[in-house]
């Protein structure tokens, strides 16, 4: 399979392409839905195309807790469906689908009571190893181990004596999100779809009541293609309900929005060997080991303001200090807070109860010929969601489609991961890099990490360290722009790498340094570099004002005072 790049050309091309001749399915949205739905799309041999109005990932996945999980909390509410589904996919992710970008991470869940809670969590955390099992794709991860108050403490000495009487440890899973939605949409464009960010859908083409197209603006020249296809995917999440209103009919169910945010702290501020969940009056708390840091979250309130650019408040940040500090010995406090950021959970409510219950559940429609809509759901599970979305747009192509195959359709980077892995302290040796340098590229980019190394053959200066960033390499900014679809500074310091929530400036000290990389992969002159830089500035101190403020409603005006670099 020929590796495919989503460089400046590549984009232009698949746009025009799209507008060419008509496709088979076009999605709309390149979140983690958008995405899993082109690649089970194209690799069915269907003629595919995605479009997405901002960068991948930019909306709710490049947001979440960046955990593959069966969602231990949803055993106890007996929905034993969802948490099977969710520990087969969490299987099939970490041993076949994305090794490279899926790695498994303990956690630990302090007792607070002798005797009855030991067997109540310790049979739930039972069940959940048993169904991972169960699933035939549970090898590869630790069964779960009760603990002692003493043991407990050694593992997690960051805790408070008194906050616990024992624990149990299980394991699950993570990955940098926006990275996994990145790595799927060049999959994707490898088995032949066309896909595009900055493309906007802004109509719908019509033939009766049949949806037959759509309009679509290249955002960043302002140029509009008319891209017909025999189905079109509606696979916006918490913009489901918006992209419906574009061709003004009444959707059978609802999209609410629910704001989640997380902190994220230095590794030296909690010392443990392992993650942490906690329960909170209302949900659960997770602190998630994250390379050298530690990720803290998360908050489940209703969020009807911007859904762009969800804003963190003063008084989300203290909740969730409130609730770590109440079992760590050595509290945090505002100081230890390197970065902030907040998503929003598509949850679904429909306009009966049944339909308000599915909550994070799933569902598909066809709501008029030609259009299908996918929403709710979690990350974890995105493959089965992409799978049943084609599954019901097949029904109106009218003809015998392939079954879905992505079961066993490794993404980009995965063939010949562990080989590389084995052979890290030589690959370090030709290289000259460090052998935690080659570690670093081979979990972010998996295989693909060759294609990176090349660069710093042909530019020697690439494969030094950011100046201000230095867990990653100044050729990462570069392929970026020249593989995976960067269009502006904020993608890169935002989601092809996480500078933005991992150093205390949150990305502003490395901005000029990537933007000047950037320039001449993307065309910039020395004004365009001026202006990324200055938006990027002035989008952190937006976001920092924001999290000064006492509530949602200050703190959306706050973040608002800073325009995004291309307007939609």
């Amino acid at each position: 399979m020929k590796t495919a790049t989503l460089g400046p050309a590549q984009r232009a091309e698949a746009l025009a392409r799209m507008a060419e001749q008509e496709l088979d399915i076009l999605v709309v949205g390149g979140g983690v839905v958008g995405a899993g739905t082109a690649l089970d799309a194209a690799t069915r041999g269907l003629a595919t195309g995605l479009v997405e109005a901002r960068d991948w990932a930019s909306g709710t996945s490049s947001r979440s807790s960046k955990l593959i999980h069966g969602g231990l909390r949803y055993l106890e509410m007996l929905d034993f469906a969802l948490v099977r589904e969710a520990l087969k996919e969490r299987g099939l992710l970490l041993q076949r689908l994305a090794p490279h970008l899926v790695k498994p991470v303990p956690f630990l869940y302090p007792l607070q009571h002798r005797a009855w809670e030991r067997w109540y969590a310790g049979s739930g955390v039972a069940l959940y190893d048993a169904m991972s099992v169960s699933s035939g794709h549970g090898r590869g991860l630790p069964v779960h181990r009760h603990l002692s108050h003493k043991r407990a403490l050694q593992v997690a000495p960051c805790l408070k004596g008194d906050a616990l009487v024992g624990a149990l440890q299980y394991y699950d899973a993570q990955m940098d999100d926006a990275r996994y939605v990145a790595t799927m949409v060049r999959t994707a464009a490898a088995y032949g779809a066309q896909v595009a960010n900055r493309a906007r859908v802004v109509g719908f083409l019509r033939e009766g009541e049949r949806v037959v197209g759509a309009r679509v603006q290249d955002v960043e020249t302002g140029g509009e293609y008319a891209i017909r296809a025999r189905q079109i995917v509606n696979a916006t999440g918490v913009w489901t309900d918006d992209t419906q209103a574009l061709i003004g009919e009444r959707g059978q169910f609802h999209v609410r929005a629910s704001k989640g945010i997380h902190l994220v702290v230095p590794k030296d501020r909690i010392h443990s060997t392992t993650g942490l969940i906690l329960r909170t009056e209302k949900s659960v708390l997770f602190v998630i080991p994250w390379g050298r840091h530690w990720i803290i979250g998360t908050t489940d309130t209703d969020w009807d303001l911007d859904k762009a650019h969800p804003a963190a408040s003063s008084a989300d940040i203290d909740y969730l200090l409130e609730h770590v500090n109440s079992v760590l010995a050595i509290p945090l406090t505002r100081d230890d807070v390197e970065g902030v950021y907040a998503g929003l959970r598509p949850l679904l409510a429909g306009e009966s109860d049944a339909t308000s219950k599915l909550s994070r559940e799933h569902t598909v429609a066809h709501p008029v010929p030609g259009l299908v809509v996918v929403a709710g759901g979690k990350y974890t599970t995105y493959r089965v969601m992409a799978k049943d979305a084609v599954d019901e747009a097949v029904h109106g192509l009218d003809r015998r489609v392939a079954e879905c195959v992505t079961e066993d359709v490794p993404l980009v980077g995965a063939e010949g991961y562990r080989a590389l892995w084995n052979a890290r302290a030589r690959i370090a040796a030709r290289t000259g890099l460090h052998v935690a340098r080659i570690e670093h590229l081979l979990n972010r980019y998996g295989s693909l990490t060759e294609e990176l190394l090349e660069l710093v053959v042909g530019d020697p200066s690439l494969g030094e360290p950011l100046t201000a960033a230095d867990d990653y390499l100044r050729a990462e900014a570069v392929y970026a722009c020249t593989h995976e679809g960067a269009r502006h500074l904020d993608d890169v310091l935002t989601r092809r790498t996480r500078i933005s929530i991992e150093t205390f400036d949150r990305g502003t000290r490395s901005a000029r340094e990537i933007a000047e990389l950037m320039a001449p992969a993307l065309g910039w002159d020395s004004a365009q570099i001026e202006k990324e830089v200055t938006h990027y500035e002035k989008r952190v101190e937006a976001e920092r004002e924001s999290q000064r403020q006492p509530d949602d409603l200050t703190a959306d005006a706050a973040r608002l005072g800073a325009p995004d670099i291309v307007p939609l």
